[in-house]
């Protein structure tokens, strides 16, 4: 950064890069926290907008909630890489997420979508580098997934924007992936179906006063389970451990509320991974290159043809 103040004006869902960048360098620059992140410090500190006043200060745990979701992904990455060290990451509704920098390997292909406005500020604040560039293009475009590489194995990812898109494009964009990427897996994360309620009846506020946009749905256990039914492609759908945090919520509420049955409904952070299948074809491939034994092992496939797969999210 040249220490000069870029400007930000962004309304709607397109602001709520502004609320996760905010609240994830509040995290990063907290002695006590888990997550490191000086690059979204770098970026709050470059951008001239009233962030505590719009936002509040992180307070009742907003700013851990962020890091926790934050390394949530970040460790699911990590777990791709060690497998897939020449793999290309999707990051779809990427807006100023700065987690290339926090996971890079030196080799990672990196691709980041999003819509126009937000993909022009982030080369504003974040210029593409080597192996990270970003499309211009909406998620339900299916132009970008011409131009990810599967070659050396595909992960897809979504932080906090699949809930503000409508169930039925969100069933699409899994069954476009399963189609187009198999052996690929997608991880994203959605509130609760009570919090995405009250989103859209406009009775969600954070402590400054802002309101998110409504959220047009939420996780159920039983909306999971259907989201394999969406492509025959579809290996499997599970959920995602979420890491232990600090403080009264996220160290000790939330992870409660991720074990116990009466609480399991009411916990405001679902992450999810679908792994997409090989085809009959690509399995044939595998038997015969002798990579079979390999992937029983595996938890769930990730990566493309011929690609052995890792851990998975």
């Amino acid at each position: 950064m040249d220490g000069r103040k870029r400007m930000v004006e962004l309304v709607g869902v397109c602001e709520t890069t502004l609320w996760t960048l905010y609240h994830r360098a509040l995290a990063a620059g907290d002695p006590g926290s888990a997550l490191l992140d000086p690059k979204a410090i770098e970026v709050v500190d470059a951008i001239g907008y009233p962030f505590e006043g719009r936002f509040g200060t992180g307070s009742w745990g907003l700013a851990q909630g962020m890091a926790v979701r934050a390394r949530c992904y970040d460790r699911e990455v990590r777990r791709f890489l060690r497998d897939h060290p020449e793999g290309t990451v999707v990051s779809l509704g990427e807006g100023l997420e700065t987690q290339f920098w926090r996971v890079d390997n030196g080799r990672v292909r990196w691709l980041g979508v999003d819509l126009p406005e937000v993909a022009a500020l982030r080369q504003r604040l974040l210029p593409d580098v080597a192996r990270h560039r970003t499309l211009s293009c909406s998620a339900t475009d299916e132009r970008w997934m011409d131009e990810v590489d599967a070659s050396r194995g595909v992960l897809i990812i979504a932080q906090g924007m699949l809930m503000y898109l409508p169930l039925d494009a969100v069933r699409q964009l899994v069954a476009g992936c399963a189609a187009r990427f198999p052996g690929a897996e997608l991880i994203f994360d959605t509130p609760p179906a009570w919090m995405a309620a009250r989103t859209v009846r406009g009775r969600w506020r954070y402590p400054a006063g802002y309101r998110p946009p409504p959220m047009l749905w939420g996780m159920t256990a039983a909306l999971r389970q259907k989201l394999g039914a969406v492509h025959p492609g579809i290996a499997g759908v599970r959920a995602v451990r979420v890491p232990r945090g600090r403080g009264l919520l996220c160290g000790w509420v939330l992870p409660l509320a991720s074990v116990l049955p009466v609480a399991r409904a009411r916990k405001p952070l679902w992450v999810t991974c679908v792994s997409f299948g090989l085809t009959e074809h690509q399995q044939v491939e595998s038997a015969d290159d002798g990579s079979v034994g390999r992937r029983a092992g595996a938890r769930s496939p990730v990566g493309a043809a011929g690609v052995t797969p890792g851990t998975g999210r």
